[in-house]
Parts: C-alpha cells; sequence; structure tokens
C-alpha cells in the first residue's frame, strides 16, 4: 500500500537516537524520551495561497529534520509507526547528516 499525503501535511518516521551517552552511560529503554528528528518519507502537493496558487513544501522526501516534542499524529502504515504532521510543525533540516544509518 502506498500513502500520499495531501495539502501541506508531511509524513515522517521518527529516527532513533544512541542508547549511549557521550562519557559512555547506557541508557534504559524506560528513561528514553521519544526522538524528536525523523526522516521525511513523503510530502503532499503544497498548500494554496490567497489567490489559490499551489505553494510547493520546502522539505522533501529524504530530508532529515526536527520537530516538536507532541507535533503531529502518530499512525501505523504498513506495519510501521509514523508521525503525520502539517509542515508548519517541522522546526527545521537537520543539513550534512546523512539519513542512512551507519553500520556499527
Amino acid at each position: 500500500m502506498t500513502f500520499r499525503p495531501l495539502h501541506d501535511r508531511v509524513v515522517v518516521k521518527r529516527v532513533e537516537e544512541d542508547t549511549k551517552t557521550a562519557g559512555g552511560i547506557i541508557i534504559p529503554d524506560t528513561a528514553k524520551e521519544k526522538p524528536q528528528q525523523g526522516e521525511v518519507v513523503a510530502v503532499g502537493p503544497g498548500a494554496r495561497d490567497e489567490q489559490g496558487k499551489l505553494v510547493a513544501l520546502e522539505v522533501k522526501a529524504g530530508d532529515r529534520v526536527l520537530f516538536g516534542k507532541w507535533s503531529g499524529t502518530e499512525v501505523k502504515i504498513d506495519g510501521e509507526d509514523v508521525l503525520i504532521m502539517k509542515e508548519s510543525d517541522i522546526l527545521g533540516i537537520l543539513e550534512g547528516k546523512s539519513s542512512a544509518k551507519k553500520a556499527a
């Protein structure tokens, strides 16, 4: 199944952060907070302005983004947990970080 968001909606998959601190302390699952970084999976066509023209979104699939702690709606698509949010809920794009996980 494919999912295509409407208007200025964006589908974001949370990116797990490291389970160790810089000092080497391992953080247990019960003490972790949900990550506020994610990778954009899909974007809608854009929003309409006052004149009815389509305004394209700034983010694109594959971008790594930062979003607010309570942003978006959590849904499950094809067995995978993702967030659907408006582009305005995204705080910014993280540049210079690879979206692919590094091999350990």
